[in-house]
């Protein structure tokens, strides 16, 4: 046991291991530089850095293998190899505070990027002037959504992630008077409307838009302009029997509608929203530009936030670098659309934002201190030489 720990110390706290990661991860970033023309931004942290291994399908099949190690696996070896290089070479003491500082540093910093990955959530919420919302929508996901409309009040929202429709199992929960059958999934399609020559074929729909409606599968995308677009055919079945089968897509610019038991319903496919328990209104949109030219000189919104209970209720300016922090989430302004009339906000929670901050100010101080201990040893070495 003894000999195995001293082969598990000395492997892990070896400056090879770090050479060799170091080597990867620069494998790992160039790879995922030329793939980012193809996959985005979004598809290259995924594939690349937000797994423990690269995939790759067999030739001729769907079979995922692993072909390189992915980020979270050289991180995590990384920050194995830094704590245990540590430990096996430094011992605690004045003279070595500062390496020790910046070693902290260092192993904050791997962290903060492992919580980022793992908690970190982005939304946008785009508001019109004079509009007010208390939600946000995903950038990438999509939800079903089934509202009870029946009350002038108030409504009951349902919802169903995007990926309990592509795995094809009936989805049930007991407040809903009927369950969620879903007949086909597709990851990203186009809706056009149909005709014997372009859709001779009945339709999977049985009732609503549906019926009018042909959908053609298409080949996910992963470029910055664009966006996959989903669309899926559920059955909605009640116990005394179906209800149809309805198709659900981001395109279509309106729910459907139906009635079940004397209730009024609505049934439609949209981006995945993240409710707050306060609202913000844009006030007031300014675009600024250079004196005689196009380019944007500073745009920024006026924002009035209110909660319900009467606590707050303050105009906040945005413009960029002075975004909005509030309730655990940052709001920054990243576009404007609509002749200016419509600002876009980019809206993160990462409850880690503070540990990249934190790791830079130790490495920084380690850094300092180091150098101070080295400086003051070499003055006092010249001092205690002999004069001729």
């Amino acid at each position: 046991m003894h000999e195995l720990w001293s082969s598990f110390r000395v492997f892990f706290s070896s400056l090879k291991l770090t050479v060799v990661l170091l080597v990867l991860s620069i494998i790992l970033v160039f790879w995922a530089t030329i793939a980012q023309v193809r996959l985005g931004v979004w598809g290259v942290q995924e594939h690349f850095f937000r797994t423990f291994f690269v995939l790759s399908k067999l030739p001729g099949t769907e079979i995922p293998i692993p072909v390189f190690p992915g980020g979270y696996f050289i991180g995590g070896l990384l920050l194995l190899n830094l704590t245990a290089a540590h430990f096996a070479r430094f011992a605690l003491k004045w003279g070595k505070s500062g390496i020790a500082l910046t070693h902290l540093g260092l192993v904050i910093l791997l962290i903060g990027e492992l919580l980022s990955g793992l908690w970190q959530e982005e939304y946008s919420l785009r508001l019109d002037e004079g509009q007010t919302k208390n939600y946000s929508e995903s950038f990438r996901l999509s939800e079903l959504a089934l509202i009870d409309t029946t009350d002038a009040q108030f409504d009951d929202v349902f919802v169903v992630p995007e990926k309990l429709l592509a795995r094809g199992r009936a989805v049930t929960h007991p407040p809903l008077p009927f369950r969620i059958v879903p007949k086909a999934y597709y990851p990203n399609a186009s809706l056009q409307m149909r005709s014997p020559a372009t859709a001779p074929n009945p339709s999977l729909a049985t009732q609503g838009i549906g019926l009018q409606v042909t959908t053609t599968p298409l080949a996910l995308t992963y470029k910055m302009d664009e966006r996959n677009l989903p669309a899926a055919y559920v059955e909605l079945i009640a116990p005394e029997g179906s209800l149809g089968t309805w198709l659900v897509s981001e395109q279509l610019a309106e729910p459907q509608t139906f009635t079940h038991a004397g209730r009024t319903w609505s049934i439609a496919l949209r981006l995945q929203r993240h409710y707050k328990p306060y609202s913000l209104t844009l006030v007031n949109f300014s675009h600024d530009r250079y004196a005689g030219t196009e380019i944007p000189k500073n745009f920024s919104s006026r924002i009035r936030l209110t909660t319900p209970d009467g606590r707050d209720d303050r105009e906040v300016l945005i413009y960029m670098n002075n975004p909005l922090r509030y309730a655990g989430l940052t709001f920054y302004q990243a576009g404007f659309d609509n002749n200016d009339r419509t600002t876009v906000l980019q809206v993160v929670r990462n409850p880690s934002w503070l540990l990249p901050y934190v790791a830079c100010v130790l490495m920084s101080a380690g850094l300092l201190i180091q150098f101070g201990i080295s400086l003051f040893a070499f003055v006092a070495r010249r001092r205690a030489l002999p004069t001729a």
